[in-house]
């Protein structure tokens, strides 16, 4: 069997967990080997993933978007969409980018909101004056 690989792997025992469905949905997976273009994870049981996931590592603390090239029973065969892509933000769609932007700001002025409320709380207490 040819291996139409670009770069060799290095065989793995790393924990992995893809997400999918807009990080809605996770599952975790064992890392059997890995290269900078790709990687082959087991699962416990056959999954039924979409063909774009996005692969966490955490004990190297990466994330790379990954496209599903075969699976094979409980294996499945990935290529990294990005090379050395280490962010842990998922890359976003153009189009959703400022739904999700709008989203946190407004997730983050409720939150502010709250602390604010909470330290005025303890301040009074505590018999102090804001």
């Amino acid at each position: 069997m040819e291996d139409r690989r670009i770069s060799t792997r290095q065989k793995s025992f790393l924990q992995g967990r893809i997400y999918f469905n807009n990080r809605r949905s996770s599952i975790d997976c064992l890392i059997r080997d890995i290269s900078e273009t790709g990687a082959k994870l087991v699962f416990s049981d056959a999954v039924a993933i979409p063909d774009i996931i996005e692969l966490y590592i955490p004990n190297k603390d990466e994330t790379h978007r990954a496209r599903v090239l075969r699976r094979i029973g409980v294996e499945v065969g990935v290529a990294f969409e990005s090379e050395g892509s280490t962010s842990l933000v998922p890359d976003a769609a153009p189009a959703d980018l400022p739904e999700r932007v709008q989203k946190l700001e407004s997730e983050f002025a409720k939150l502010q909101r709250k602390l604010n409320e909470l330290q005025i709380a303890f301040s009074k207490s505590q018999g102090v004056e804001s």
